[in-house]
């Protein structure tokens, strides 16, 4: 069985990290094994120029696995769509969390605060919203409101939604 993915939505400086490093502690401790993503630009550089594992990627290796006793870390070219590079490099976990991916057809959770970087939530109306988790007194017509530090109220809806089919 894949894992669900789930994003974590917000604009820039609104605490999608925060809130993101939260729910995957808190999962963690309750048992769950959580795959993490992070959306980065294209063209960021994994490792650091010059390093052997990069000189063997600029070199035209199609993937480049740096391993040691305890990690695992692969650059990899790799076309496919980002949902399924998540499903399938996470194949292990029981859930994905993640952040950013806002134009993914994907289940939300989004971060919205009163004085954030923008006047309304992006996702307020859209059915794909599961959670927003908020300082204002906005309520999705669909979807719990929840506060910012009610982590523990988040993993239990994201737990009962993977208990659901």
């Amino acid at each position: 069985m894949t894992p669900e993915i789930i994003s974590i939505v917000g604009k820039s400086n609104s605490g999608k990290t925060t809130l993101m490093v939260k729910l995957i502690a808190e999962l963690s401790q309750r048992g769950l094994r959580i795959g993490s993503v992070k959306h980065a630009h294209d063209g960021f550089e994994f490792d650091k120029k010059g390093k052997d594992s990069y000189r063997h990627k600029a070199a035209g290796a199609a993937a480049t696995l740096v391993l040691s006793t305890h990690r695992a870390a692969l650059v990899k070219d790799d076309d496919r769509s980002d949902i399924e590079r998540m499903k399938i490099y996470h194949a292990e976990a029981d859930l994905i969390l993640a952040e950013g991916f806002k134009s993914q057809d994907l289940p939300k959770i989004e971060i919205f605060r009163k004085d954030g970087p923008y006047e309304t939530p992006l996702f307020l109306d859209d059915p794909r919203l599961i959670a927003l988790v908020t300082d204002t007194d906005l309520r999705p017509a669909h979807a719990p409101a929840l506060g910012l530090d009610d982590v523990q109220a988040l993993a239990q809806l994201v737990q009962d939604r993977m208990a659901t089919p």
